[in-house]
């Protein structure tokens, strides 16, 4: 087996090591995002849901920049979103300030019952500028 090429962004290591998973891992001109929620630095949930979800894209973007991509390199998204069928509006609206011109990756969301505390998770897949070291 190889090793991970893992990409952590600035200031947010210890919280990903105390959590025992890689925000980030670059693979085969690929980069593979962790679910990324809506956390203050030290962990918690921000409790504005709008808040939340800009600082999940603010978390998000700090790692897609530590790997030299920005979301206009991301191919694949997947959201979960507890109780979407009263959160998604809100939630899409906040989504817009991010999502940038189409064409727009491709997205499955998820609706789920329980997200450790959070309302809102992005988890994706960007391709990685040709520049960037791959690891197998």
């Amino acid at each position: 087996m190889s090793t991970r090429d893992v990409v952590f962004p600035s200031g947010r290591q210890a919280l990903y090591e105390r959590n025992r998973y890689s925000p980030a891992i670059r693979s085969h001109g690929f980069l593979f995002v962790s679910g990324q929620v809506g956390s203050r630095p030290d962990g918690s949930p921000e409790p504005d849901l709008a808040a939340q979800v800009r600082l999940a894209f603010d978390n998000l973007n700090a790692i897609l920049a530590a790997a030299g991509c920005s979301f206009r390199d991301v191919v694949d998204v997947t959201v979960f979103i507890v109780d979407p069928e009263t959160r998604f509006e809100p939630i899409w609206q906040v989504v817009g300030e991010y999502w940038g011109e189409a064409p727009h990756p491709t997205l499955t969301g998820i609706g789920v019952t329980w997200l450790y505390g959070f309302q809102f998770e992005i988890k994706v897949i960007a391709k990685l500028p040709d520049t960037a070291t791959v690891a197998a």
